[in-house]
């Protein structure tokens, strides 16, 4: 049985709501300027869009150099193994990127529908809560159906990461041409996996452009 520290756990509690407090004078010093939870949930959307834009072009990028690799029948190994180390640490700086402009729209969106919900609490006409009820409820479905649609594109690449460094660290350990006949037989899967990371970020780019029309 564990035991927590109180100390510990009193500064947890303060960190949260430092954080919570932060968010809150934001929220407050942007809606003075006219800017409402709803315009700031389409500015993070557009922004988590064009993050996974500018990965999917890193990503295609990255695959090309694979196959430059696979189809190498010598040369200067060492420069090929120079450039592919490159494009996997700037593939995994945009993937990084990316988490962090979903997390960003989670934070943004579960901010705004939980002041959606309390405000319509606070609405006495039965028809007009109703109707506003029924209006965010049609919202959180679009929101829910990006949002999954976000995830799977960041699920795929971390496993298209791991064997991309793997490929790498292999190359590295190996800059030999027998080295690069080994590594064929992971060519079919690697190239496999970018493929469909790079379908399924333009699936999630797509759901994007369609909510941020929805919130115009």
């Amino acid at each position: 049985m564990t035991t927590r520290h109180p100390g510990a756990v009193a500064a947890l509690l303060l960190i949260v709501a430092l954080m919570l407090g932060c968010r809150s004078v934001y929220y407050s010093t942007m809606e003075t300027f006219g800017v409402h939870k709803r315009d700031l949930l389409k500015k993070r959307v557009t922004e988590a869009r064009d993050e996974q834009k500018a990965a999917g072009e890193q990503f295609k990028d990255a695959l090309t150099r694979l196959k430059e690799l696979y189809a190498f029948e010598g040369g200067n190994l060492e420069r090929t193994y120079n450039r592919l180390k490159a494009d996997y640490d700037k593939s995994a700086l945009r993937a990084e990127a990316v988490r962090k402009r979903i997390r960003d729209v989670e934070t943004v969106a579960g901010d705004l529908f939980k002041e959606w919900e309390r405000e319509i609490k606070q609405i006495t006409s039965e028809s007009l809560r109703a109707g506003s009820r029924e209006q965010m409820t049609r919202t959180r479905a679009r929101y829910d159906e990006l949002h999954n649609s976000l995830k799977r594109a960041e699920e795929s690449m971390g496993p298209v990461l791991v064997k991309f460094n793997d490929h790498v660290l292999y190359l590295k350990h190996n800059l030999n041409a027998a080295a690069i006949g080994s590594l064929k037989g992971e060519a079919t899967d690697i190239q496999a996996e970018i493929g469909k990371l790079i379908e399924d970020m333009n699936k999630s780019i797509q759901q994007a452009d369609e909510f941020i029309k929805t919130i115009q």
